[in-house]
């Protein structure tokens, strides 16, 4: 069986446990990150979106309980929320998420209208400062390969949104999005994805992209 035969399987399991816990109540289920796009390693994190009408602390240890007896447990991460807080959640999380979440069961859609075109500039924005500020304090002060990699995976997510709000299209697949992407932007999505780059020169390459983001963009 293949990795993706496997994972198919697996989710349809995750599926039927939160179901069969849940019933009517799940909103929705979901599958974001690497796994939902495609481009997972075998021991790549399992970002699940689970969505239901409301949400306690009783249903999070329900939860837990149903997917503790499911196998790779400890990959399980991801998104867990009633319907209510998401609807009014920040409408610049919003995009991203409802654009990266690949639907199992249920629907999302009650998320669309809620976004508008000033929500993914704000988006494009604050990635890039929270990007730019994170990339200054790793240089000076701790000089962390491991930051900087968390870095170039969240200018990822900005890229997809920039190219968004620049072009209407939303690519969900990296290896799609570095094929549309040129010079600087290009070179910082193939840092992100793994390509041999010293601390200095990743770090410089997103520094200067992500100010060059906030400048556009600040002004909008």
């Amino acid at each position: 069986m293949s990795m993706e035969q496997a994972m198919k399987l697996w989710l349809e399991q995750f599926t039927a446990a939160v179901r069969q816990t849940f019933g009517a109540r799940v909103e929705a289920i979901g599958i974001q990150g690497s796994h939902g796009r495609g481009e997972a390693a075998e021991q790549s994190d399992i970002d699940v979106v689970v969505i239901l009408d409301t949400l306690s602390y009783h249903d999070l240890k329900a939860y837990d309980d149903a997917i503790s007896k499911l196998p790779r447990r400890s990959l399980i991460c991801g998104f867990v929320s009633g319907r209510d807080e998401l609807a009014r959640w920040d409408r610049s999380e919003l995009f991203q998420f409802y654009h990266d979440t690949a639907i199992l069961y249920g629907s999302l859609d009650f998320l669309r209208p809620l976004i508008a075109r000033e929500d993914i500039q704000r988006a494009v924005l604050t990635g890039a400062c929270t990007i730019y500020h994170g990339c200054v304090h790793n240089v000076l002060h701790e000089k962390d390969p491991e930051i900087l990699r968390a870095l170039l995976k969240a200018a990822v997510f900005t890229l997809q949104a920039k190219h968004y709000y620049e072009t209407g299209t939303y690519i969900k697949r990296h290896s799609d999005l570095a094929s549309v992407l040129e010079g600087d932007e290009r070179a910082l999505l193939t840092h992100a994805r793994g390509a041999a780059a010293g601390f200095d020169t990743a770090s410089e390459s997103l520094l200067t992209w992500s100010s060059g983001v906030i400048k556009a963009y600040g002004n909008q």
